[in-house]
């Protein structure tokens, strides 16, 4: 914690792997489970694909969510129930809003793969809209004392990105070729995450120095107008940021709710085939879909 005004908070990441692809999740962890409404942070490699072993993510469902995909390296096939065919390719975002019940595949299409897979939930009023996916292939760039920011979503100075919101958010991608030196403005009203996916930087918080290197995430509690950051060679990190979210949403597997009997009906209408997911179907990917787990002895807790 910091000793002046501003909580800060250091949050180790948790190594897995996702479809063949060795994987950071940043959140959710039982320290940080929300910044804003980003509820779900997964690094994806940087990562070699031997021939025949590359990413092969079956038809899964989603609810109550929307998927952002930022492509840094590499290529994967998007294929979901609306029908929606599309590769995401280097510098390009993916945005599937899930709203009421949608299900995706994904297929790495590269011999190698870098990616940032994060989920942002849906306010009460939207959770259960009707299901969609759109695709950017621009982004707004920002050159800024030699760093690269790649807006993502939201505003960063004058800039704004294409990508639509239901709640405020911020997403920048910042990338350095060699060693750097800047200060990030912040919005204040917002809470904020950065997570390093290559290389090493300092963050200076409050006169306090603090080292950052890929596998963990650094929280900051809304309140900081500015963070003054140094990159001691090629470097980039991801920035998050958000206003609090007053709503408390659950995360089990793929899903988002608002309480155990919504999840536990999620996961049960997807492995019969009914109700909310009666007829959601991806066409086109070449093997199985991939089971829910049994939800119905859970006892789920709120995400904050």
């Amino acid at each position: 914690m910091s000793p002046t005004n501003h909580f800060y908070e250091r949050i180790p990441g948790k190594p897995g792997d996702v479809g063949g692809i060795p994987i950071n999740r940043a959140m959710p962890t039982a320290r940080r489970r929300l910044i804003g409404a980003w509820c779900f942070l997964d690094h994806a490699g940087p990562a070699p694909l031997a021939p025949g072993k590359g990413m092969r993510v079956g038809p899964h469902p989603h609810t109550g969510l929307q998927t952002f995909s930022w492509m840094i390296e590499g290529e994967v096939l998007h294929r979901d129930s609306l029908g929606s065919e599309q590769v995401l390719r280097q510098g390009q975002v993916n945005l599937m809003t899930a709203g009421r019940a949608i299900a995706h595949s994904e297929e790495s299409l590269s011999d190698r793969i870098h990616l940032a897979q994060l989920w942002i939930a849906l306010p009460d009023a939207q959770r259960f809209c009707e299901p969609a996916f759109q695709h950017f292939p621009e982004l707004p760039h920002i050159g800024q004392d030699g760093f690269e920011l790649t807006l993502l979503t939201g505003r960063y100075g004058e800039e704004v990105s294409p990508v639509p919101q239901y709640t405020p958010l911020l997403g920048v991608d910042i990338a350095s070729g060699s060693e750097a030196a800047t200060t990030l403005a912040l919005d204040t009203g917002f809470e904020h995450g950065l997570m390093v996916l290559e290389g090493a930087v300092t963050l200076g918080i409050d006169g306090n120095d603090e080292r950052l290197e890929p596998g963990s995430l650094l929280y900051i509690a809304p309140g900081l107008a500015s963070l003054d950051l140094a990159a001691e060679g090629p470097a980039r990190l991801l920035l998050l940021g958000g206003e609090p979210l007053q709503e408390q949403p659950l995360l089990f597997w793929n899903f988002v709710g608002r309480n155990g009997e919504d999840i536990q009906r999620f996961a049960a209408d997807w492995n019969a085939g009914s109700g909310v997911f009666a007829g959601v179907e991806v066409r086109g990917y070449d093997g199985p879909r991939l089971p829910a787990p049994d939800a119905s002895q859970l006892h789920l807790r709120a995400s904050r």
